[in-house]
C-alpha cells in the first residue's frame, strides 16, 4: 500500500517539476472491473458486507478531483511532505497554535486536506468513496480568513470542515445519497451551516452516507449510496464495517481528509460510524441543534451532531452549531455561545458512578476500560442489560418521514425537485432499479404505506419516551448514577427514545483490528457533563490509532 502512495507522490512532484506556474495535473481515476473484489465479500460474517458494487454508477470521481486540482495551484507534494507533521492527526487547538505561530496557513491548512483527498482517492488500491462533492471555493475562502484572522476569533474559524450530505450547503448539491435528490442544488443553507459560517469554519466537502441516512433498504451494507457508491472504512476496506449512515463523516475523518466532521443521528447514526471509525461522536440532546435545513426521517429523534478525532474538537464544533433557530420548535431558549471547549479539560472520572452493563462485560474491550474508569478513581456498579420494548418506534419513523420529508422540500429542498413525496421517489428509482436501488427500496417503501392519524402519533410520542426514560431511570435512580457505559451504539435505540445524550470515545480494537468505542450515555442536555467525562476518559486511554495506510 506504501509502495502506491510513493509511486503516486513521484508522480505528482514529476507533473509540478515540468508545470511550477500551472495547475496541478493530479491523476485520473479510472473506473475497473470490480467483480472479483465484490465476489470475494458473499463470504464475509456479516450480511451487511456482502456487496452487489463498490463504485457509484452515478457519479463522476473525475469531476470530483477535478473540482480539487483548480484549488492546488503551486501546492506540491513537498509541501504536502512538509507540513504533514503539523497536520496529520492534529487537533483544532494545535492546528491553530501553528497558524498563530507563522507556521501555517489556513489556506495551505485547506490545500493540504484537497491535496490528501485528491492522493487517496484516486488510488484504486485506498480509495474510500466517502466524499460526494467539493466546495470548489474552499481555498478562495480560507485565504479569505487569512485576511480577517484574529485572536479572538471562535477555534473553529479557518477550520475545513466537511458535512454528512443531508445537510443544506448552498452552492453544492444536497442528495441524502439519492440519485432522486441529485438536482437538489439551489437550496439555503442549513441553519447550523449558518451557524458555523458565523463562525469562519470552511465547509470543504460533502460526505457520502447511507442513503436516506440508512432508510432506503433492508439489511444492506452501511455506508452505501446510489449517488456515492459504497463507504469503505480505512481501518479495513471491504473488511470492516464503516457504519451508518453517517459513513462517510466517519471515514472522512479517520483518514485525516478535514479537521472535522457533522453527521446526523435518528438512532445510532452518529454513534456507529464514529465508533466504527475510532472516532470521538456526539449525538446531542434532539433540540440542541437546529435540523432545519437537513433532509430528515424523524422530527422526533434527528439530530445532527460533531464526529471528530479528539474530544476538545468535537466540544469545538458542537459550541460553533448551537443556537435558536426559529424554524425548529426544539431549539426554542437554546444558547447561542456555549464555549463547550474551554472547561472540558476540567474533567475527570473521580468520585463519578458508573453504570456498566453486566452481559457487556464479556468484551474484554469494555471490561478493561471499565476497570481503567476503576482505576481513575470512578465508581462502577455492574447493572442488568434490560431488554427495551421497542414497540411502535418503527411505525412513528415511517409516519414522521411521510410528514417530514415532503416538508423539507417545501421549505428548504431546491425548486428543481421533480419528486416531492416519497411514492414520487419510489416510482422514480423503479424506472431504473440497476443504478438507483440495487438493495432494493424495502424500508422507505414502508413509509407510504403508513396509516398513523395525528393522535397516534401523540400517543405513541409519550409511549415510547415513557418506555426510554424508564430503561435508563431505573439504574440510574437506584445506583444514584452519573452516566451508564455502552459498547459503540448497542443503546442508540434507547437512548434516541428517551431523548438522552451519548459520546462514544475510541477505547481500543479487536484482535483484528476493528476499532470499538466507549459510548458514555447521560440526562438530557448533559452534554457537558459527557464532554468532561469523555476527555477524562481519552486522557487516561489514548486508544485512537491512524489507520495503518492513511499515516
Amino acid at each position: 500500500m506504501k509502495k502506491s502512495i510513493v509511486l503516486l507522490l513521484m508522480t505528482f512532484v514529476s507533473c509540478q517539476v515540468a508545470q511550477k506556474t500551472q495547475k496541478n495535473t493530479l491523476p485520473a481515476w479510472t473506473p475497473y472491473d470490480e467483480t472479483a473484489e465484490v465476489a470475494a465479500t458473499t463470504t464475509h460474517e456479516s450480511q451487511r458486507m456482502r456487496f452487489k458494487l463498490i463504485q457509484s454508477r452515478n457519479l463522476d470521481k473525475n469531476s470530483l478531483l477535478q473540482q480539487i486540482a483548480g484549488q492546488l495551484t503551486h501546492f506540491t507534494a513537498a509541501d504536502y511532505q512538509r507540513l504533514k507533521p503539523l497536520i496529520l492527526e492534529q487537533d483544532i487547538p494545535t492546528l491553530q497554535a501553528h497558524i498563530q505561530a507563522g507556521k501555517l496557513t489556513y489556506e495551505k491548512l485547506t490545500q493540504w486536506y484537497l491535496y490528501r483527498i485528491a492522493l487517496y482517492e484516486s488510488s484504486r488500491d485506498l480509495y474510500l468513496n466517502n466524499l460526494i462533492a467539493v466546495n470548489p471555493r474552499a481555498v478562495a475562502e480560507a485565504r479569505q480568513r487569512d485576511k480577517t484572522r484574529s485572536a479572538s476569533a471562535h477555534p473553529i474559524f479557518g477550520m475545513p470542515i466537511i458535512l454528512k450530505d443531508n445537510i443544506n450547503l448552498s452552492g453544492l448539491p444536497t442528495t441524502a445519497g439519492a440519485q432522486a435528490f441529485s438536482q437538489n442544488v439551489d437550496t439555503k443553507n442549513a441553519f447550523i451551516v449558518e451557524r458555523l459560517r458565523e463562525k469562519g469554519a470552511i465547509l470543504l466537502a460533502k460526505a457520502n452516507l447511507s442513503e436516506w441516512a440508512n432508510f432506503m433498504c433492508l439489511d444492506c451494507p452501511n455506508g452505501y449510496s446510489a449517488m456515492g457508491g459504497q463507504t469503505l472504512n480505512p481501518y479495513g476496506r471491504k473488511r470492516f464495517d464503516t457504519g451508518g449512515s453517517s459513513s462517510g463523516s466517519g471515514s472522512t475523518i479517520a483518514a485525516n481528509y478535514a479537521a472535522a466532521a457533522v453527521g446526523t443521528e435518528t438512532s445510532g447514526s452518529i454513534l456507529s460510524p464514529s465508533s466504527a471509525n475510532s472516532l470521538v461522536g456526539l449525538k446531542p440532546t434532539t433540540g440542541l441543534l437546529s435540523r432545519g435545513g437537513i433532509v430528515p426521517i424523524s422530527s422526533t429523534f434527528d439530530t445532527p451532531g460533531p464526529m471528530t478525532r479528539t474530544v476538545t474538537d468535537a466540544a469545538i464544533l458542537l459550541s460553533a452549531m448551537t443556537g435558536e433557530d426559529p424554524t425548529d420548535p426544539a431549539t426554542k431558549n437554546n444558547p447561542k455561545d456555549r464555549p463547550y471547549w474551554q472547561d472540558v479539560k476540567s474533567g475527570s472520572l473521580t468520585s463519578l458512578r458508573f453504570g456498566a452493563f453486566k452481559p457487556l462485560l464479556k468484551d474484554s474491550v469494555y471490561a478493561l476500560q471499565v476497570e481503567t474508569i476503576r482505576s481513575r478513581g470512578g465508581t462502577v456498579i455492574e447493572i442488568e442489560l434490560e431488554q427495551a420494548p421497542n414497540e411502535g418506534f418503527g411505525t412513528l419513523l415511517n409516519a414522521d418521514m411521510n410528514a417530514d420529508l415532503p416538508a423539507y422540500i417545501r421549505n428548504y429542498g431546491s425548486t428543481k425537485l421533480t419528486y416531492r413525496s416519497v411514492a414520487d421517489i419510489l416510482a422514480y428509482n423503479k424506472q431504473d432499479s440497476t443504478r438507483r436501488m440495487p438493495y432494493g427500496q424495502g424500508r422507505i417503501a414502508g413509509v407510504t404505506k403508513t396509516t398513523t392519524t395525528d393522535e397516534d402519533m401523540v400517543k405513541l410520542r409519550a409511549s415510547i419516551r415513557k418506555s426510554g426514560v424508564s430503561y435508563f431511570e431505573k439504574p440510574m435512580q437506584q445506583h444514584r448514577l452519573d452516566v451508564i457505559l455502552s459498547i459503540n451504539n448497542r443503546s442508540a435505540g434507547q437512548a434516541a427514545a428517551a431523548n438522552y445524550p451519548c459520546l462514544t470515545v475510541p477505547m481500543g480494537y479487536k484482535p483484528n483490528g476493528e476499532p470499538i468505542g466507549m459510548t458514555f450515555i447521560a440526562r438530557p442536555f448533559e452534554e457537558d457533563k459527557l464532554l468532561k467525562i469523555g476527555y477524562a476518559f481519552e486522557q487516561a486511554t489514548k486508544a485512537r490509532r491512524i489507520p495503518a495506510n492513511y499515516n
